[in-house]
């Protein structure tokens, strides 16, 4: 199980997930804070960067904010 705090910026051209040297994440995504759009795309972009099943990536805090705390239960 890993814990992750990551700063999202919805409406960006590219979707990317990096790391600061702080050992803050940094996550582009594509889609509009709308009804969950960004949310949805930030599990994917975890589940595709860490190589685990979306049903593994929680969103533990943060979820209607910029500033979240994701879960990954991968083995």
């Amino acid at each position: 199980m890993t814990t992750l705090q990551v700063k999202v910026k919805p409406n960006s051209r590219v979707s990317t997930l990096e790391q600061g040297s702080d050992g803050l994440w940094l996550a582009r995504l594509k889609s509009p804070p709308v009804d969950g759009k960004a949310n949805a795309e930030l599990v994917t972009l975890i589940a595709g960067h860490f190589g685990c099943r979306k049903a593994a990536v929680t969103i533990r805090s943060g979820a209607a904010g910029r500033m979240k705390l994701v879960r990954i239960d991968a083995p």
